[in-house]
């Protein structure tokens, strides 16, 4: 990588290496490291995988002290799975600066989601060889943790029907009870049911954030977060 590029990534993920080699090996895939005959990233990105899982493993114990532990296992995958790191990785645009040999290159390996991905677990692992645990722990909350509320939020749903399931409740039943206000700005209210019981109630411009919110309000009524 020409030194503008490693500048320009640098940038990006407001931090500036020591050792730039460390990024260019981060950004070395091993269809390139092959053809070059250099080394690839895959053992730095094993260490990153190891941090990144560390530092989700505590945020997340510290973040939802009620959750239990396959919950929480749950949720941190949602946050360091292949698909969930490509997405974060487009905030940087990571891609661009990954080094791919020409027949992955030519096979689309820039836009395919495990390449990324694994690219940004070896820049994890690049700033924490550079730079310590605590830059490497800042790069991971910045860029990964840092809609941890949106994203639970997002998952309610899911999280509440595994909460019913395991104390063997009915599933979550969810109904429109109300809607109001005009076409152009209508609101939906929608009610939480297992069984006969109401668990909670959400109301939002969309039915599917109306649902998200009641399923939201059924987990801090059953103690869950």
């Amino acid at each position: 990588m020409n030194p503008s590029g490693l500048t320009k990534l640098e940038a990006a993920i407001g931090y500036h290496f020591n050792d730039p080699g460390l990024l260019e090996l981060a950004m070395t895939h091993s269809s390139y490291a092959n053809e070059h005959k250099t080394r690839s990233n895959e053992r730095i990105e094993f260490l990153g995988d190891a941090v990144l899982e560390l530092v989700s493993s505590e945020y997340m114990y510290m973040h939802f002290p009620k959750l239990p532990e396959g919950e929480l296992t749950r949720l941190r995958a949602s946050f360091v799975c292949e698909n969930a790191l490509f997405e974060t990785s487009e905030r940087i645009g990571l891609r661009n600066y990954i080094l791919l040999g020409k027949g992955e290159e030519a096979t689309g390996g820039r836009n395919r989601a495990s390449v990324v991905s694994d690219a940004f677990e070896s820049l994890i692992g690049a700033v924490y060889l550079d730079g310590g645990f605590a830059n490497a722990k800042e790069l991971i909350l910045k860029f990964i943790l840092n809609d941890l509320d949106s994203r639970f939020f997002f998952d309610s749903k899911t999280m509440l029907q595994e909460v019913l399931q395991s104390e063997g409740l009915s599933d979550p039943e969810y109904v429109v009870v109300r809607e109001s206000g005009p076409d152009h700005d209508k609101r939906y209210t929608v009610q939480v049911k297992s069984g006969d019981k109401v668990l909670g109630e959400g109301t939002d411009t969309s039915k599917k954030r109306a649902a998200q919110a009641g399923a939201m309000e059924a987990l801090k009524k059953l103690g869950k977060v």
